[in-house]
């Protein structure tokens, strides 16, 4: 299991914001473990910070816009991809402006900040956004659409396509995050001249020039048109006769797809969990972007926690007969089949529940349901075996439950349910006591959720 990142020590990047036109400052520095990104406007009475999250879109003109309250921020695609990418999970991002600066338009910079800066390992587990079945959304008005597949680890496949006779159709694929420094984050952002006026006229792009971005001349305008529009952007004049990219050569024939890409998961991170699954994105831009972002974190809002990966073809970390080493639990009180991971602070174990259960017989006979008082049983004896996993020689000492807390039942468990036990304790244990929050799921769900205080014994 992978571990959080942060950043080893701040560091801090300054340019011109692409829509205010602004002088800006912005700040990574290091953070906690699960406090994730988050964003502080330090120009901003009282200096406000949001967590950077799909919660806050408000906008997706030309950019990502994330707003609480009074703040807001802007372009924070470019900084969001880089740190999803080189698997920073924990960062206070400070910034003195309404938005990013926009830099050379791609993620270049932000990408060598963080790899001088370094990347430090935290003591917490990475918690993974788990694809677990396919999720797709589309826009018909615009044709783009996005698909997530279940997949053992993260890549994305972008399709564009424009009417122009400069840029049409592109595609760009990442197969792993290893390919992001080389071959994504230094792919910039691009706009057609046709484009440009109407931006000016909705006051964006202020500070957009041809040092942060590919600009694709493809419909004919008159030099006259041309030169008033230069004159508008302060930027050099082009032969209006000739068509192509006004900004010079291309670092990738298809750099256009790939900044797409890299705008994909830069939105994609405001889910707030890095991805296991497969993104396949057709003409994707930030509003589909960031809608399926907002779709996967009223998911996670709904359960806390996703329920563990169970797959019966791999052997267990603990059989029955070894469970039966640590606790002192038989038949018919023995409730946990088997364990089948188990870390210095997360134990997770299986209850096959069958019709021949004895208290079947009675709770109840014509619609057996599972007692939830044994619900929580099952899952304080996983949580018994992971307290005993702290010590050394485990066989010597016996767990006892000293208090049970904040109990609820969501849905009934009836045979056939194979019960999964999730058990974390949130801090190491303190004079032989330990306090440990447990979810039990059947078919992804929470069935029961509880916290313990168990107390560690030597056996005498």
């Amino acid at each position: 299991m992978l571990k959080q990142n942060t950043i080893k020590q701040a560091f801090t990047l300054s340019g011109k914001g692409l829509h205010s036109g602004l002088n800006i400052t912005l700040t990574f520095l290091p953070a906690p473990t699960n406090h994730g990104i988050k964003i502080k406007r330090v120009d901003m009475p009282d200096a406000p910070t949001m967590d950077a999250l799909a919660d806050y879109v408000t906008e997706t003109t030309r950019g990502t816009v994330l707003k609480k309250g009074e703040m807001q921020v802007s372009t924070i695609e470019h900084a969001m991809s880089a740190l999803y990418a080189l698997g920073i999970d924990n960062c206070m991002l400070e910034v003195n402006a309404p938005e990013f600066p926009i830099l050379d338009g791609s993620a270049k910079y932000f990408v060598e900040g963080i790899q001088t800066a370094g990347i430090e390992e935290q003591t917490a587990d990475k918690d993974y956004y788990i694809v677990r079945k396919k999720i797709e959304l589309s826009i018909p008005e615009t044709g783009a659409k996005i698909t997530i597949l279940p997949d053992d680890a993260f890549s994305v496949d972008v399709l564009i396509g424009f009417k122009s006779s400069v840029l049409g159709n592109q595609f760009a694929s990442m197969a792993s995050l290893s390919e992001y420094v080389r071959e994504i984050s230094n792919c910039r952002t691009f706009v057609f001249v046709r484009e440009i006026e109407p931006l000016v006229n909705m006051n964006l792009i202020k500070g957009g020039d041809l040092k942060n971005a590919i600009v694709i001349y493809d419909v004919l305008k008159t030099q006259e048109e041309l030169d008033k529009l230069a004159d508008l952007m302060e930027q050099p004049h082009h032969d209006a006769t000739k068509l192509g990219y006004v900004s010079g050569e291309l670092k990738f024939e298809n750099e256009p797809a790939r900044h797409k890409l890299l705008d994909v998961i830069g939105d994609l991170a405001l889910i707030g969990k890095p991805i296991r699954g497969k993104v396949i994105a057709t003409y994707p831009g930030h509003k589909i972007n960031t809608d399926i972002a907002k779709l996967i974190r009223k998911e996670l809002k709904k359960q806390e926690l996703q329920a563990p990966i169970y797959d019966d073809t791999l052997p267990p970390a603990m059989d029955v007969n070894a469970i039966k080493k640590l606790l002192p639990h038989r038949w018919p009180f023995l409730m946990v089949d088997k364990i089948i991971d188990v870390r210095q602070n997360v134990i997770v174990g299986v209850k096959n529940v069958t019709a021949n259960e004895t208290f079947f017989m009675g709770h109840f006979p014509d619609e057996p349901v599972m007692p939830g008082v044994l619900i929580v049983e099952a899952m304080a004896q996983t949580g018994g075996l992971l307290v005993l996993n702290t010590v050394e020689e485990p066989e010597r000492y016996s767990t006892y439950f000293l208090k049970i807390d904040s109990v609820k039942f969501r849905q009934k468990v009836v045979p056939g349910d194979t019960i999964i036990f999730h058990l974390e304790m949130p801090e190491p244990m303190r004079r032989g006591c330990a306090l440990m929050k447990g979810h039990a799921f059947v078919g992804g769900k929470i069935v029961c959720e509880a916290e313990f205080m168990a107390q560690i014994v030597k056996n005498k």
